[in-house]
């Protein structure tokens, strides 16, 4: 073993312990892929990373990753969530009609049309992935389908208004409440709702996502705030800064990330989920119209579907969209 003098030992004992920064992961717009003309809502991707999903106003968008190759499947109407099922199969909310859809992604053929509630909009599936929880907006009611039976096995009343939800870590369901800023909760054994979780400071919550190693939710507000909730106390603990126009969360637990895209702004907010506290990161430049989003669990890279447009048609109203317009942005890691 070496010698060392006494005074060395001491400058040694005294010096800092520096602790090198994981750096934060960027991204830029990679690609854009173009679609048919309409309306989207919600995307997602497959869970092999293979197909990206996008749901539109009378049909899916998909969009093969491999080859980039565009095509349409099935017939809905005014499509809003979209949700990859096992078997090859493909869940869509057809919202004009208060139906949800079941479709083969092979065939593109449509295996069964399910009644639910009015204005069926955001669709997410159980742990067992046997059960599928329809947010009927308008009527304000949970259905719950089984996938196997493709029949509603129970209806929940819970309050008009229902955005995006997520299953927390006990089982319980949490559903953005836009007209009231808060997070209405579902005991889905019971099938009754249960205390809601208000929101100070968090207008009109859409997208919702959650962070289960922190047992955490992230809302996007339409204020311009990240709502965190803890989800075991079943309290708002912070609001993150991020951009206006979001109505989705995208989380990417395996890295350690959650991405908001903010449409009205036309940039991506990035926010770190490793530490005790969520925290902001980062921001990337997309476009206008960029709201809702999918992640490919496999590489990470992030697909935005989006649009050019034009001035509101009357003084007041939405802008127009641009015919010939849609298309996806891929955001890739750096």
């Amino acid at each position: 073993m070496p010698r060392h003098s006494l005074p060395a030992l001491l400058a040694a004992a005294a010096m800092p312990l520096v602790i090198a920064a994981t750096p934060t992961p960027t991204y830029s717009v990679a690609q854009s892929i173009a679609g048919p003309d309409g309306s989207w809502d919600y995307a997602r991707a497959d869970d092999d990373g293979s197909h990206v999903y996008v749901a539109r106003s009378n049909a899916v968008t998909v969009i093969d990753v491999t080859t980039g190759a565009v095509s349409s499947l099935g017939n809905v109407q005014r499509g809003h969530a979209v949700v990859p099922l096992p078997g090859g199969k493909l869940l869509v909310t057809s919202g004009t009609d208060g139906t949800v859809r079941l479709f083969d992604t092979g065939s593109g053929t449509e295996s069964a049309s399910i009644p639910v509630g009015k204005k069926p909009d955001a669709a997410i599936l159980d742990a067992t992935m046997t059960h599928a929880f329809v947010m009927n907006a308008d009527s304000g009611t949970v259905s719950v389908i089984d996938l196997a039976a493709a029949k509603v096995t129970k209806t929940i009343k819970v309050s008009p208004a229902l955005e995006y939800a997520a299953f927390g870590s006990d089982g319980t369901l949490f559903i953005n409440n836009e007209d009231k800023d808060e997070i209405d909760t579902v005991d889905v054994t019971r099938g009754a709702a249960g205390k809601t979780i208000a929101l100070p400071g968090c207008k009109a919550p859409t997208g919702l996502g959650y962070d289960k190693a922190h047992d955490r939710l992230i809302a996007s507000c339409a204020n311009g705030k990240a709502a965190i909730v803890d989800a075991h106390k079943r309290q708002l603990t912070a609001l993150v800064d991020i951009g206006s126009g979001p109505d989705a969360v995208i989380m990417d637990e395996a890295r350690g990330l959650a991405f908001i895209p903010c449409g009205k702004d036309g940039i991506l907010d990035i926010l770190a989920l490793t530490g005790v506290a969520v925290t902001h990161v980062g921001v990337v430049k997309t476009e206008v119209g960029a709201r809702t989003g999918a992640l490919d669990p496999k590489t990470g890279s992030i697909y935005l579907p989006t649009a050019k447009f034009g001035a509101p048609a009357t003084a007041g109203g939405r802008p127009v969209m641009l015919p010939g317009s849609f298309h996806v942005l891929v955001l890739k890691r750096a």
